[in-house]
């Protein structure tokens, strides 16, 4: 019977949890023994073999580390936590054969199902939030106001300094549970936090997430974490999460209704309205300072209302048209001062085109600053809701570009971009690890794709102006041609 357990929740598993892989650990290794040991090879289902060797799904392996050069704005050595990653905490954890994945292996790689993985999944569609149907877009609402509230059924967050973890005379180390969606905000402020040094003594330069080639496949997979939580949670495996198409121009901002994500509180217009599902929801990870002086991570503490007093435009439409014809991916310094780089492009230090000036804001940096407040922040961004729509439309614009690029591993810098970055460094603080390599695919292959039309649309929009222009240049010369004859013959008529 308890071979049959272990097929039936297997089978579960796999059906509902195409990804497997979040972050931070999962709570099934943040014991005294693991932490120790440093191994991360949970038993299959709970009750198998160690990554579900014996049954041929998976192994325990020595974890790989990317050992070429990164770029020089981060100069420490053996400092943070997050360097070679996940080093500091586990160096051995499950490697899954085949097209099984997860922790244990007891579920499937993405874009798979089935108790072998042998059936390819149907992808699930990301639409425009705005085309959604009212009871598809409640539906949605309804799940990730819930996982506000819902503790993660799978993994664990460190509460302290990884010197921290097991106080001592203790043998409970330092791990909290944590909601699904506090999980997601908390594992973009650990990606973003500064180097813990002491009082006054954070070193800020440094970012596994923003200003570096990793920008868009660590969002990738960040989002991939939070859609497989939601599938699970809703019990829906084709649940997918959609987008917001923020380049619209303009200062007014077509989402933020309290039937979606939330309008302006008419007596405080930096919050939200009290009729909006999210008004009630508090944020975590925002106190960076307090953090970085006590040597603390953040521990989920509720610490007040999402805060967005819009202000400035959004981006135009013509900006997402310009940025897709940018040609290369990346170049160097693969940085936020990189030039005709369609990441640094897209991610909004540079002009849409490609061209570097500094100070200016654009396509997904501008969306954030437009949301002012909370979804301004970057440790704290994730709060607000509306941060998973601007990056699924980021994600778009992404795939959009690898389509039109037939990108391949080629186009991603392999060494010299920030710590993190990297083409094989593993994307922190993702568990097991997975690398940029991992995320720098077509979506179809992760499961997922997009009900969107991007470039080709405003290409056809701006042709047929651009047509009818060259029509009555055309049709002007014409004119004017045959004006001239007839001026011409009349005088000779006249002289006759």
């Amino acid at each position: 019977s308890v071979n049959v357990n272990i097929v039936v929740c297997v089978f579960v598993i796999a059906m509902l949890s195409p990804l497997l892989v979040s972050a931070q650990f999962p709570r099934v290794c943040a014991t005294f023994e693991s932490i120790v040991s440093h191994e991360c090879c949970p038993l299959l289902g709970g009750t198998g073999s160690p990554c579900g060797e014996a049954e041929g799904r998976g192994s325990c392996v020595d974890i790989t580390i990317d050992d070429l050069p990164h770029g020089q704005q981060y100069v420490l050595v053996g400092i943070d936590d997050r360097e070679r990653w996940p080093e500091r905490f586990f160096n051995r954890s499950c490697v899954c054969n085949g097209n099984f994945g997860g922790f244990d292996c007891s579920g499937c790689k993405p874009g798979w199902q089935g108790d072998n993985c042998l059936t390819r999944r149907p992808p699930a569609i990301r639409q425009n939030i705005m085309n959604m149907t009212q009871e598809d877009r409640e539906f949605f609402l309804d799940v990730l106001d819930r996982s506000k509230t819902a503790v993660h059924p799978d993994y664990v967050v460190a509460q302290d300094h990884y010197r921290n973890l097991i106080p001592e005379n203790t043998t409970e180390p330092n791990f909290v549970n944590i909601t699904i969606y506090d999980l997601f905000v908390w594992v973009h402020y650990y990606s973003v936090r500064d180097t813990l040094l002491g009082p006054g003594q954070a070193y800020t330069a440094i970012d596994f997430s923003h200003e570096g080639p990793a920008f868009l496949t660590w969002h990738r997979m960040h989002l991939l974490g939070l859609e497989n939580d939601l599938q699970v949670l809703s019990g829906d495996p084709t649940f997918a999460l959609p987008y917001w198409d923020f380049a619209i121009g303009g200062s007014e901002c077509d989402v933020c209704t309290d039937e979606i994500v939330g309008g302006q509180n008419p007596e405080d217009q930096t919050l939200l309205g009290p009729n909006s599902r999210f008004a009630d929801w508090e944020v975590v990870c925002l106190s960076l300072d307090w953090f970085n002086d006590n040597i603390k991570l953040c521990n989920g503490t509720y610490e007040g209302n999402i805060d967005r007093p819009a202000v400035q435009s959004l981006p135009e439409p013509t900006d997402v048209a310009n940025c897709l014809q940018v040609e290369e991916y990346d170049t160097f310094p693969f940085f936020s001062d990189s030039a005709s780089s369609f990441r640094n492009a897209l991610e909004g230090y540079s002009e849409p085109s490609g061209e570097f000036d500094e100070g200016v804001r654009t396509l997904h940096n501008l969306a954030h600053l437009f949301l002012n407040g909370t979804g301004g922040m970057t440790h704290a961004s994730a709060n607000d809701p509306i941060f998973v729509l601007i990056h699924t439309f980021t994600d778009a614009i992404f795939e959009e570009w690898m389509k039109r690029s037939n990108a391949t591993a080629a186009d991603y810098p392999e060494e010299d971009a920030p710590i993190g970055h990297n083409l094989d460094f593993n994307m922190v603080p993702f568990f097991p690890p997975i690398t940029n390599r991992d995320m720098f695919i077509p979506s179809d292959q992760l499961g997922y794709s997009y009900a969107v039309d991007l470039p080709e649309s405003l290409a056809n929009e701006d042709a047929p102006s651009f047509i009818w222009a060259i029509v009555g240049v055309f049709g002007f010369v014409i004119l004017a041609a045959l004006v001239i004859v007839l001026v011409n013959t009349v005088k000779r008529h006249r002289q006759r």
